[in-house]
Formats: structure tokens, sequence, C-alpha cells
């Protein structure tokens, strides 16, 4: 349970109409999750319009509302609260709901076309086999600690995404690697997160789908980047040719991993064979059960996001 103006007080508000003064029991942006005391966010989506749901969210008992536009016929015991994005503002009612759980881990977040999954899990291992409790939020399985839990989309609703992240503080968890695709990005699942780091991989022309051009799926990738706060880190790779421009507008500390030239993180194949392969990492040489270049690619990555985290 909480306070509905706690809830609000990170978001840039228009208008309120109603009491702000008022327990709420449940949060969602699913009409059909509604049940007496909720909060409703209505997020505009890609095929669907969740303002259309207020009405039923209100028969349900939902005594809050957030909204960009208010419904035709208002209700005297719902409180509404218009906002400029309901998407942006979902996230960091989430972000409240949970006590703000990624502030209490050293989040990573990974983007790119290839390697998210795998530079994810690594760090995600690489801090427990440091001896450190860690989670995963990846397309593959979700991890808090050693406990798994499915999953069916590479970045979760901010619901999800809080929750799991709330799991991995109540289990002690020190680190947590997260997967970000460029749909999270774009559709704001992000919003309200603090991460200590950001990592791109590489981009190809993929999910022009849903992004219809190459330039506006790379804008999806790079509002990521131009997230991140000061204190953060936003580690590049310098040999894609997109690389830099992921962090022309970043406002955290900048750094480069390369095969090919100088970087702040280098790595060099010295021997590729079937079984693995030798890997220089900043002159120290590394024996790795991976093969091809696209994991060298990834390990040096690895390596760079977990030396700046110390």
């Amino acid at each position: 349970m909480k306070n509905l103006k706690e809830l609000l007080s990170p978001l840039d508000i228009t208008k309120i109409i109603g009491n702000d003064d008022k327990e709420i029991t449940a949060l969602t942006s699913d009409s059909r999750k509604v049940e007496p005391g909720t909060l409703f966010v209505a997020v505009p989506g890609v095929s669907v319009d969740g303002h259309r749901f207020i009405p039923m969210a209100e028969e349900k008992g939902a005594v809050a509302v957030v909204c960009q536009e208010l419904p035709a016929n208002l209700s005297t015991h719902v409180t509404y609260i218009v906002v400029p994005s309901s998407a942006l503002a979902l996230g960091y009612i989430a972000s409240q709901w949970f006590d703000n759980p990624s502030r209490k881990l050293k989040l990573v977040g990974v983007t790119g076309t290839n390697g998210k999954t795998t530079t994810a899990t690594l760090i995600y291992e690489m801090a427990r086999l440091l001896g450190h409790k860690a989670g995963l939020l990846s397309t593959v399985c979700n991890y808090v600690d050693d406990k798994a839990y499915p999953t069916d989309h590479t970045t979760p609703d901010p619901y999800t995404l809080n929750e799991m992240l709330h799991l991995m503080v109540e289990a002690g968890c020190e680190y947590a690697a997260m997967e970000v695709s460029s749909h999270a990005a774009d559709q704001q699942r992000i919003a309200g997160l603090h991460f200590v780091g950001g990592i791109f991989t590489n981009l190809t022309r993929d999910h022009l789908d849903y992004h219809k051009t190459f330039e506006a799926y790379l804008a999806a990738k790079k509002k990521f980047f131009d997230m991140l706060p000061r204190d953060a880190f936003a580690l590049t790779n310098a040999d894609d040719k997109v690389g830099e421009v992921m962090l022309q507008n970043t406002r955290a500390h900048r750094y480069t991993y390369s095969l090919r030239s100088e970087a702040d993180f280098r790595g060099r194949i010295i021997e590729s064979r079937l079984d693995g392969t030798l890997l220089s990492l900043n002159g120290h040489e590394v024996e790795l059960l991976f093969t091809g270049k696209f994991n060298a690619y990834n390990l040096t990555a690895v390596y760079g996001a977990c030396v700046l985290m110390g």
C-alpha cells in the first residue's frame, strides 16, 4: 500500500482533478488486473490505446487514473492525473511502488542488435564467480541470484521490471545486468531506472518492421545512452560504424572497446581454435572456451564493464 501523493512525486504533472492524498492498494496498466483501490495508468500502446479502458478500470474499483487525456465522463470518487506521457509516468510510478530498487543495485544495461544476451549473462556470471550476489534480466531467462524466472520479453513492462529488481534487492544482490531492447527504450519501459552503466554492442538493420527506418532504430538505441546519469559509464564498440554516435549526447563518462584500434579496453585475438580462443585483454592473455570474433567483442565489452564497476 502506498500514498498516491508519494507515487506521483517524481512526475511532471499537467493537471490533477480530485484528492491526491489517498491510499493505493495496487498498480497496473492492464484494466483486466484492476481491483478496488487500484491506480490505473492508461498507456497508448502500439495497437491498443489504454485510454479506451478507463471506464472499465473505474467500474472495477480504480480510485485513481493517470492519463494523457481525460475521459469524457469523470467519476467523483476517482482522482485523475493528467501527464504529458503516461508511458513515462508508469516507469517512474512503478519504481516508486517498489521503493526504487534500481538505486539499491549496480545495474548495467546492454543494448545493440547482437550480443546483448551473451554480454549481460556473462556480467551476471562474472559477478557471481567473484562471490557477489547478482541478478539478470534477459531474453532467455531472468535470474535472482541462482533462482530462475521464465521470461517472454527482452525487456519486461515497467511493473514487472521493478518487481524483479525488488526481488533482487530482497535477495541481497549487489549487481544486476539487463538487456535493453530498442522497443523498450522507444516505449519508455526503462523510465525511472537508475543505471550505473550502459554498453553498446553493434547495430545492424533489424526490427525495421517496428521502427520502419534504420534512423528510427538507431535513435531508439541512442535514447538509452541519452538518459544515463552523469555518474554512470557509457561503453561503446568503437569498431561499429555508429559506436561513437551512441555517445554523442550522453552525460555519462565515455569509454570505448575495440578489436581493431586503440581503445580504453583493447581486445586482440592471439589464437582462434575450434575449442576456444586465446584473447589478449589490455595486454593480459586469457584462455577462453568461447569461439568466434563476435564472442571476442562480447568478452572485451564484459571485461570493460567489470573493470568500470570495480
